[in-house]
């Protein structure tokens, strides 16, 4: 089921596995038409079912990630790589080490720098020597943050060292043994970052997200609600599942 809202394309799946099969299908259809673009990919749960039916379809021959060019949203800081918690381990365990990519054209933030800030600097001037990104994925936290861009208040713009909030080091919490090991920043692409991809593919699941989903939608645009920068966006497409549309199927 697929509505429009003047530039942004919502398509409610039936569950999760629909949602994740239909998101991983449109990043595949972009990397057909490019398969020398460059691809922004998110952590977390929700990209987790699209990453393996992406690996289903590059074992398939339906796609290959051969001449893709990659850039991760964001990176815990400080976090060593090889933790199994980082956002390195997490994307080479999940989605890159089993397709045919070329580990030389992946680019994750590097939470093992000595100089967060240095690294953000060179991190944003790799994406522009890549001639920006062609399609950026995205999550969305409950309290609307996008990569790890916080509610404040103002729009952050390129690449950033960020202090986490107390809600998304508690949403993080599950994953870490101990919550004194959830780390407390993160290297982000900025909201003008991700504003500069060509397309925005953002993919949500669950009932819990529908409350957020509203407010982004048809709430006012404001930094305090992070992705609701997205309705200014030029290409943007939100796929998620019935839960998760619960507060806006009926507005669209």
């Amino acid at each position: 089921m697929g509505f429009g809202l003047t530039n942004i394309k919502i398509i409610i799946a039936e569950d999760y596995d629909q949602m994740s099969a239909k998101a991983a299908h449109i990043m595949a259809d972009e990397i057909s038409l490019r398969p020398d673009g460059v691809f922004g990919f998110a952590t977390g749960g929700t990209p987790v079912g699209m990453y393996k039916e992406l690996i289903r379809m590059r074992q398939a021959g339906e796609v290959s990630f051969a001449k893709v060019t990659a850039f991760n949203l964001d990176e815990y800081y400080p976090i060593e790589k090889a933790n199994d918690q980082s956002y390195d381990y997490f994307m080479k365990d999940n989605l890159f080490n089993h397709v045919d990519i070329d580990h030389s054209r992946l680019n994750i933030p590097n939470g093992e720098c000595s100089d967060p800030v240095a690294e953000c600097i060179s991190y944003e001037a790799k994406i522009a020597a890549a001639g920006g990104i062609d399609l950026q994925l995205i999550g969305i936290g409950l309290n609307g943050h996008i990569g790890f861009n916080e509610p404040a208040d103002h729009f952050t713009n390129a690449t950033n060292h960020i202090e986490l909030t107390e809600s998304t080091i508690r949403a993080n919490r599950r994953f870490f043994v101990h919550e004194k090991d959830v780390p407390r920043h993160a290297l982000t692409m900025g909201i003008r970052t991700i504003m500069s991809a060509q397309k925005i593919l953002l993919i949500a699941n669950g009932e819990k997200k529908s409350g957020i989903l509203e407010q982004v939608l048809f709430g006012d645009i404001t930094p305090k609600v992070p992705a609701s920068v997205l309705q200014l966006h030029h290409n943007v497409t939100i796929v998620i599942d019935k839960p998760a549309g619960a507060k806006i199927a009926a507005r669209i």
